[in-house]
């Protein structure tokens, strides 16, 4: 009888048997997810794992086409890295690499504008909202052919500078029509993925910032930056990993003439048109892992200088 008593008094013990429940119904819990996740990973492995293991293997093999490839090992990593065709290949990187800074940086800056003034409340916000989201809408090969037609010597964007420029025609000119070309159409997507940043921020601390006497510059660079660098900084991350692969835009603007032939477009020209199939697939892997550096490095970055700052906010 006192066994029964004390046993059933004993303060934060739970009646027999609960546990186990708890440990069964986890177990099943743990299950049903891998379930539910199985057919996405197999998805992903069919989809993802098989060309890039396809491509690491014919990147071993020369390109010898109608006859028995040859197995080279690293000759056409060491070709495109320090061969005959590395010129071509470095070239390419400082190309992509050039269209992925200058395109974040304005993309970044003009998308942050463009979500500032669509945060404030005024008449016909929802329309301008809409409006703005128009370019990043439409095709990317039709916003190609649309600056193909502004930018001929006599096209919309001569008559309005007054002046004849080829800008398809030399280096840098073509360089800077891709860059405002993809500008132009990417940036209502960061002003977006920002605008959605904005919206999570309390306007109570504006408002008190407001009455300690803070202008809209402080208020901007202590309050709004801050809070919205997390955002921020994920919608640079998706943009520089859409940017490194650019290839439909700078192909139909400019075929890859006038120093404009980026990573992607290297690897297409020498997979199809030059039929180059080892090759290829070498210029692939390497673009596959210098994208994957870049985001790693990328990631480790908003790692060291976000989480911090939330570990700040938690404590």
């Amino acid at each position: 009888m006192s066994t029964a008593v004390s046993a059933s008094t004993k303060p934060g013990t739970s009646p027999p048997g609960k546990p186990q429940r708890r440990g069964r119904r986890s177990r099943g819990e743990a299950r049903l997810a891998w379930y539910l996740i199985t057919p996405a990973i197999l998805l992903l492995a069919a989809v993802i794992g098989y060309p890039l293991v396809k491509a690491v293997y014919l990147s071993l093999f020369s390109d010898t086409i109608g006859e028995e490839a040859e197995f080279i090992g690293l000759g056409n990593y060491r070709r495109a890295l320090t061969g005959d065709a590395s010129a071509d290949f470095w070239s390419a990187v400082q190309v992509t690499l050039l269209f992925a800074v200058v395109t974040v940086l304005l993309e970044v800056v003009i998308g942050t504008a463009m979500a500032l003034v669509m945060h404030r409340a005024f008449r016909g916000r929802g329309l301008v909202r809409a409006s703005v989201l128009v370019p990043w809408a439409i095709p990317t090969a039709l916003t190609s052919v649309l600056w193909q037609w502004m930018l001929q010597p006599d096209g919309i964007v001569n008559g309005m500078t007054g002046e004849t420029v080829l800008w398809t025609g030399s280096e840098w000119p073509a360089t800077w029509a891709i860059i405002i070309a993809d500008t132009w159409k990417t940036a209502p997507f960061l002003a977006l993925l920002v605008l959605a940043g904005l919206q999570l921020i309390p306007d109570e601390l504006h408002e008190a910032a407001r009455v300690d006497g803070a202008g809209v510059w402080r208020r901007f660079r202590s309050i709004t930056l801050p809070l919205l660098m997390p955002a921020l900084m994920v919608a640079v991350l998706f943009r520089l990993l859409d940017v490194l692969r650019i290839y439909d835009l700078p192909q139909i603007l400019t075929g890859g003439a006038n120093g404009t032939t980026t990573l992607s477009m290297l690897v297409v020209q020498a997979s199809v048109e030059q039929t180059k199939f080892g090759y290829g697939s070498a210029l692939s892997t390497l673009t596959f892992l210098f994208i994957f550096v870049v985001a790693l490095l990328f990631v480790r970055f908003l790692g060291t200088t976000l989480m911090p700052a939330e570990e700040g906010k938690e404590s």
